[in-house]
Order: C-alpha cells, then structure tokens, then sequence
C-alpha cells in the first residue's frame, strides 16, 4: 500500500514526514529503532526531524498501527502491526483455535540486541485453556 493512502485510511494528516516515516517502516521486515528511522529519512532526502519520528512513532502506538518493543535501558524498536505474521493458540480442552499476534517478534528482538544473533526462524506451538473452558471446571 502506498504511503499517502495509508495515513488517509487511518484517518491521519498527511505530512511529508509522516510519509518518509510510513515508508521506512513499510519497507522493513523487522522491527527498527527511531535513530533507524532518522537516518532512513535523511539518507533518502525526506524531511524528518527527530523529533517528528518521535512523535508520528507515538501518534502510531496510540492508534494502535505499531508494536512498540522494550529492549530495556530506555531503548524501543518499532513495526508496523501488519508486517507482524500470526500463530495460533489451542485450547486444550474444547480445542478451540484462535489467532494472534506473533510473540517472538520481541524476543528476537532482545537476542538480537543482547546476543549479536540474528535468527531466521522460529517455532511455536501453544496452547491453553480457554475462558468457556476455566468457568465450566469451576
């Protein structure tokens, strides 16, 4: 999608940073931080000022549009919630399956920055014991 049309359908005024900003995180696959951002923007000649990634990055979290992970020591990367791919969780009584946002996304993100690896994969199953199944046991 492009980047003007996305702020439009969330209904955000189109500025030329927003639009440098939407595009750097449109076009990374994993999540980055705001002096990635920055630099992105000035290495393509878009106008954007630190502050401006600051405060379009907040404008995002708080309409929902980015996950915002903590790597500790004040330090955040950022992505666009639909660049996240989805598991599912089983109950494992009833064996109702419901869909949700990846976890490892952060978790690769501390292993990334704490460890120096960069991984490729991953694997999860998960399951669980979903809410009609807890108060029925009750």
């Amino acid at each position: 999608m492009d980047s003007v049309l996305y702020l439009k359908k969330q209904k955000m005024k189109v500025t030329k940073g927003r639009i440098a900003i939407i595009e750097v995180l449109m076009h990374c696959k994993k999540a980055i931080t705001v002096e990635y951002i920055y630099e992105s923007c000035q290495q393509n000649g878009k106008s954007a000022d630190l502050s401006t990634v600051y405060r379009t990055l907040d404008t995002l979290e708080s309409k929902d549009l980015v996950n915002k992970f903590d790597l500790g020591d004040g330090k955040y990367n950022y992505l666009l919630k639909d660049k996240i791919h989805k598991h599912i969780i089983e109950c494992s009584c009833c064996h109702k399956k419901q869909e949700i946002d990846c976890p490892m996304v952060q978790i690769e993100e501390l292993i990334k920055n704490k460890m120096g690896y960069s991984t490729i994969q991953h694997e999860l199953k998960i399951k669980g014991i979903c809410e009609e199944c807890k108060k029925s046991k009750k």
